[in-house]
This record gives C-alpha cells, structure tokens and sequence, in this order.
C-alpha cells in the first residue's frame, strides 16, 4: 500500500482528539464552510471524483510544540457523494463500503512531525508537517504516514488551516470489487482541506 500523500487530511469524521495535557494544547474543530476531503478513483469509462458530505474532527493544537498536536477524524460512509445516486448507492454496498456494517471511517494520528524545522514565523506559514497515524476502512486499520501543510495559525484569532494529499490502495482495505467491462484502478487519491477553529462556548 502505498502511504505517499497527493493531497494534504487529512483526511479521512477523521475526529482530531484532544491533548492529554488540555493546558498545553487548544481543543479545535473544523470550520465546515471552509474544509473538505475529496477523493479520485479511476476506471476505464471515467476517472470518478467525490466526497462526503457528513464527517467531523477535533484537533488539538499547540503552536509553540506541534509535536503534540493530535488530529482524529470520523467520516460517515454512507454520506459518499459523487453526484450519481445510483453510483454512491452501490458504493454504499458490500461491493466498496460496506456502509451498513461499517458506517464510520477513522484517521487517529500517532505522531505529527514539523518536517519544516525552526520556524520563527508567529503565522507558521507553511510549515510542512508528516502526520502518522491509523486509517480504518470497513474493519481494517492501516498506519499510514501524510506529508501535509499547516497553510497557517493565527493565534490572535484562534483559527488556522491545514492541508494534504494520499494514495491509498484499496484492496488493502477489502474494497475489491471489479465491474465487468470496467475495471476499477487499485490506487485512490485522497484530498483533504481543512480549516480549523476554537469551539462554541456551551450554551448556558
């Protein structure tokens, strides 16, 4: 299985779980407006591109020690979209997903490296980052290890972005189905986008 990044978190809701130490790191959540994961799979009759429509995370972030950053995230398989019911229908089925018997895909990161070094920016503008964690897809857990960008942090606002690209193999994960006439390629791209912000206070 190939565990190289194309995109870049993700993604895979992955749910970001929060820091042992909740002192150290700031608890965040995606800002839904802004973030998204997307995938690539191609065919003989079409390279076919969708997404989910219902996932989440929860990340925990400390700008001044990114090794401790967590990132989990949840995926809803049956949200899959890729704008042809009949398609997202069958991907839903044991044929792919397998969605009714395994409705959630995870990512739980182990180790998030900052692979830029010493970064003196207050931004963290582009800081390259190698996030290892687990992926899970219809019972089967994989390490996999995504070169990803923190596109920024602004402290004063508590908000920041991070981003990415994978290849995942997905006969690995039993997602083995072929169709007659159409064979589908092993590997799919994996596209994550997300933009991340403190959460709503409770209500009262």
């Amino acid at each position: 299985m190939k565990h190289t990044m194309k995109w870049s978190l993700a993604l895979l809701a992955p749910v970001l779980v929060a820091a042992t130490s909740a002192t150290e790191s700031q608890r965040f959540v995606r800002d839904e407006a802004h973030s998204q994961i997307n995938f690539s799979a191609s065919s003989r009759m079409i390279d076919a591109q969708g997404y989910w429509d219902k996932w989440d995370t929860q990340i925990a972030f400390d700008p001044t020690a990114i090794e401790k950053t967590t990132f989990n995230l949840n995926i809803d398989a049956k949200s899959v979209n890729t704008r042809i019911g009949m398609r997202d229908n069958h991907l839903r089925s044991c044929a792919f997903f397998c969605a009714d018997s395994f409705p959630v895909i995870t990512f739980k990161s182990k180790i998030v490296k900052n692979t830029t070094g010493a970064n003196a920016d207050p931004m963290l503008a582009n800081t390259k980052l190698l996030i290892t964690g687990d992926i899970t897809i219809r019972g089967v857990t994989k390490t996999i290890s995504v070169p990803s960008t923190l596109v920024f942090f602004d402290s004063e606002h508590s908000v920041g972005r991070v981003k990415g690209q994978f290849t995942l193999l997905r006969k690995d994960f039993g997602v083995g189905y072929d169709p007659p006439g159409n064979p589908v390629e092993n590997e799919v791209g994996v596209q994550f986008d997300i933009a991340f912000k403190q959460p709503a206070p409770p209500k009262p």
